[in-house]
């Protein structure tokens, strides 16, 4: 194969359409802009948002306050009463939490939240934990290790 007998697929390349080229096209005399008007014209046609002189939708709507934080960190939640799943005296970290289908992803840092009981001893590894989670854990016999900040 030569670099001239180079061709593409059948069918991939299309003629562009030429209007205003004769009646006989298909596309003569109004160009397929039909009949006169402001967007028949050169240059003609509203601006982005015009809404013909009526109040703008974007005018009629209060705006959005306050802003986002694009450096907030965003936690995956697990409550502790969800950690009962787990065979006491266990290791539980963001791996485990992943196989028990308590978390959807590893990516995100995991915290754990004291909502709901836990009876069982258990080893905890999570980015954060509330308090109350933390005296839950150590009163069932557990024990908590925190994962160190990545930065």
């Amino acid at each position: 194969m030569k670099q001239n007998e180079l061709k593409p697929p059948a069918g991939s390349k299309r003629n562009r359409k030429r209007v205003g080229r004769g009646d006989g096209t298909g596309h003569g005399s109004y160009s397929g802009r039909g009949v006169k008007g402001q967007k028949a014209r050169s240059g003609g046609g509203v601006r982005l948002g015009f809404e013909g002189g009526q109040l703008p939708i974007v005018k009629r709507l209060p705006r959005r306050r306050g802003f986002t934080n694009i450096f907030k960190t965003e936690y995956s939640i697990v409550n502790l009463g969800k950690l009962g799943v787990f065979a006491p005296g266990s290791k539980v970290g963001p791996q485990e939490l992943l196989e028990a289908g308590l978390v959807k992803s590893v990516r995100r840092p995991i915290k754990i939240l004291s909502d709901g009981e836990i009876n069982q001893p258990l080893v905890v590894k999570a980015d954060k934990i509330s308090a109350a989670a933390q005296r839950k854990i150590v009163a069932a016999g557990g024990s908590i290790e925190e994962i160190p900040d990545a930065t």
